[in-house]
């Protein structure tokens, strides 16, 4: 019983032993300076994992570091209107509204930088101008209709206010600065009732807040810029890449799943990151309409069209996830099947996968391929070879010729054979799909093309040599298919 209650009062530390089991071992003195040293250390450790994860960030990203240094330069810059005399004079105390922008305008990208501030300057004059013009006009009712129109100007203009951020092209382009105009407005529309010189207060914050979004708009251009158009264009052909490189890691597995040389996840799961990217590329493609000009990008570049190219690339991500549930099925098909259509399936996948990489090279160099017909062609041959090797895979499964038809097991041909065969027809029917949806993509592609004027590539050479190089890219494609069948092998 004592060693009991001992117990109870220790600290009590489990260890692992051998064969899974575990003892629990008990400090004997376990008093008050005892569990302090022990929550320090655990909170020493927490903090280390943060500062661990931290600096994670920090390497894998450094413009987040960077982006950080640029926040604290412009509020360093913007206090100096609270440390100067004479910047401090010629803005009253609403010196502080600049560091207020600062800190709420400031983003990552030059697109959503330009964004907010144009927003906020915007519902700012507005709000401004519609709340004087509701401050004189309660001021000329007298003081015993002044509260009631103001109150009542508030009620209207902020309800409506609300109600247009619901719509999706107010949304979409003025969405912050609808916030901005019903704060602004109440701010004004109050303060009138109280304070004599509100024109006065009102054009200093205004001022300051115009001085707030010009300079976090001239140190987001000016210092290691990071544009929401460049953003958009690496991410929109990194997806692209990615999902070749999925689709031939699929097929790849799914007809080697006996092989010690696995694809990696890295490879196979790659498609996973374009499924999750509708959010991001809507809001870049809105951010970077807001940019000017800036590398290969002009002003009216046809931002619009890129959520658009990653609809289609999500759609085809969704095709590689019902692939790769085919591997981890339960209802596998027999080896001998699969061999059946194993090198017509990889022809696809290589030439699907073939017509995504050539795309995204004409995104990257933003000129027109003068391949990507070849390439087309072939993925619907291959597709012609495997819809006719589907059909085909019937005569595997009927009955011997020296036998009757009446002399065979109804059951057996029926049955086993169908169960046996659906998996893999599942599988190439799935592959035809991701070839029919890969047509999806080329046509967004050709559009983007189309209006942002995309040059052909070399387009004299291929003229030029054009028989050549369609000899020159059979050769490349069975090159590469060789190199994959030995590969397997």
């Amino acid at each position: 019983m004592a060693e009991e209650k001992k117990a109870a009062n220790g600290v009590e530390w489990r260890i692992s032993l051998e064969h899974g089991s575990s003892k629990i071992m008990v400090e004997e003195s376990s008093g008050p300076a005892v569990r302090a040293w022990l929550g320090l250390k655990c909170l020493v450790l927490k903090v280390g994992k943060f500062f661990g994860k931290a600096k994670e960030v920090g390497v894998n990203d450094p413009r987040k570091v960077v982006h950080c240094l640029k926040v604290g330069m412009a509020l360093c810059i913007v206090s100096l209107f609270y440390y100067m005399r004479p910047l401090y004079e010629g803005v009253g105390g609403n010196a502080m509204w600049a560091i207020m922008t600062v800190v709420v305008v400031f983003e990552n990208t030059v697109g959503a930088t330009i964004y907010k501030s144009l927003n906020r300057v915007l519902g700012t004059s507005l709000a401004g101008m519609l709340a004087f013009s509701v401050h004189w006009l309660a001021t000329q009712s007298g003081e015993k209709f002044e509260p009631i129109i103001v109150g009542a100007s508030i009620f209207l203009l902020a309800s409506s206010a609300t109600f247009s951020r619901f719509i999706p092209s107010v949304k979409q382009w003025f969405d912050y600065g609808a916030m901005i105009f019903i704060l602004t407005f109440c701010l004004v529309a109050v303060s009138g009732y109280r304070v004599d010189q509100l024109f006065e207060m009102a054009y200093q914050r205004l001022s300051t807040i115009i001085i707030g979004t010009s300079l976090c708009i001239f140190v987001s251009m000016l210092i290691c810029p990071i544009w929401a158009g460049q953003e958009l264009y690496t991410q929109l052909t990194s997806n692209m890449d990615k999902l070749a490189n999925s689709l031939d890691g699929c097929v790849a597995e799914y007809f080697n799943s006996n092989d010690n040389n696995k694809t990696s996840d890295k490879n196979l799961f790659g498609y996973k990151c374009v499924l999750s990217s509708k959010a991001s590329e809507d809001s870049m493609a809105n951010f970077a309409r807001w940019e000017p000009a800036h590398g290969l990008f002009s002003f009216k570049h046809p931002w619009k069209q890129y959520p658009k190219i990653g609809a289609s690339l999500r759609s085809w991500a969704c095709c590689i996830e019902a692939l790769t549930s085919c591997i981890d099925s339960e209802n596998q098909t027999p080896e001998f099947i699969k061999k059946q259509l194993d090198s017509v399936c990889l022809r696809v996948s290589s030439n699907s996968s073939n017509v995504i990489k050539e795309l995204s090279k004409t995104i990257k160099k933003m000129k027109r391929s003068p391949n990507i017909d070849f390439f087309i062609e072939e993925m619907n041959s291959a597709v012609e070879e495997l819809q006719e090797a589907i059909t085909s895979l019937s005569s595997l499964f009927s009955p011997p010729e020296s036998k009757k038809p009446d002399e065979v097991d109804s059951e057996a041909m029926d049955t086993i054979p169908l169960m046996e065969v659906i998996p893999v027809a599942t599988f190439a029917s799935l592959l035809i799909e991701v070839a029919t949806r890969t047509k999806t993509i080329v046509k967004e592609v050709e559009e983007l093309a189309k209006l942002a004027e995309f040059k052909v590539a070399g387009e004299d050479k291929c003229k030029e040599n054009q028989p050549n190089n369609r000899i020159e890219l059979q050769s490349q494609a069975k090159d590469e298919e060789s190199m994959k069948a030995l590969q397997r092998v």
